[in-house]
């Protein structure tokens, strides 16, 4: 009896022993325990990785090593974070901060806040640009369960224009997101919509959390929950009229913010969910 006792114990301790099971992604680090919400992921020089979190935080820019270790931190000036859903930069390092996260579709004041290089700055805040839109196809805040299409919490920069991808909250679900277009620069826009794209219908994983170009503008990537729309080889602005990739990463966390490390590798981090998540990973693409 003593025997099968301490056998048990054993086989317990041993499991606990276990490394934690990232499915395909390559486990980085840790964040830092404020950071339990991070929204939005981006890089300039794939050495400093520039975060933000949603609705109900900061209004602050978090710069992390490559092991999520946090290593600068900046307030932004006249950048109230309503609902910051995602990063993106261009080719000079300026950041884009999306502020148009929509959960409840009634937003009227929904912008993206245009920031200097934060690799370069000093002192302790960095003063934004604002770049404020709409959406055409709206004209009721909030429509109807069924045409609840304009929540975003991804978007990216290509050629002086911001991409941006909806995230699906109709009833019943449809797993469609509206890819519009708009000016980088500051202003009040009309955004252009350019295309749609069906992910899947499974409202767990298939709505879309976080997008990415890569520096040399061949690939985007779009994430979900677990999986990756990789698209590529696309030769007009609406890329989804490009090669599809769908990749199941076998691991199931809140996955919301993505970037290009360099034109192979990606990063993730997802945020805290119970005892999950709240961690850095890189992706290699083959």
């Amino acid at each position: 009896m003593i025997r099968t006792g301490l056998l048990l114990l054993l086989s317990m301790m041993s499991a606990c022993a276990q490394k934690p099971w990232y499915g395909d992604f390559n486990y980085l680090g840790k964040l830092p325990a404020k950071l339990n919400e991070v929204s939005g992921i981006a890089t300039n020089n794939g050495k400093i990785i520039w975060a933000i979190e949603d609705n109900g935080n900061k209004d602050h820019i978090y710069g992390l090593n490559l092991q999520g270790t946090l290593v600068k931190e900046f307030e932004i000036e006249n950048g109230k974070n309503h609902d910051w859903e995602d990063l993106a930069n261009d080719n000079s390092g300026n950041l884009y901060i999306g502020d148009f996260g929509n959960n409840a579709n009634d937003r009227k004041n929904l912008s993206i806040l245009k920031i200097p290089n934060p690799d370069k700055a000093k002192g302790k805040k960095i003063k934004a640009e604002k770049i404020s839109f709409h959406y055409p196809e709206q004209t009721k805040f909030p429509p109807k369960k069924s045409k609840l299409h304009f929540d975003c919490e991804a978007f990216f920069h290509h050629e002086d224009h911001l991409f941006l991808i909806t995230k699906d909250r109709s009833r019943p679900y449809q797993g469609k997101a509206f890819i519009y277009k708009i000016p980088a620069k500051e202003g009040n826009y009309e955004a252009e919509l350019i295309g749609t794209f069906k992910s899947c219908e499974d409202t767990q994983f298939c709505s879309i959390t976080g997008a990415a170009i890569s520096p040399d503008g061949k690939k985007v990537v779009l994430l979900g929950s677990g999986f990756i729309w990789l698209f590529s080889d696309f030769g007009s602005e609406n890329f989804t009229k490009g090669n599809l990739r769908t990749i199941d990463v076998l691991h199931r966390t809140q996955q919301e913010s993505i970037c290009f490390k360099d034109n192979k590798t990606i990063l993730i981090a997802d945020e805290q969910s119970k005892t999950k998540g709240r961690n850095l990973y890189s992706y290699t693409l083959d």
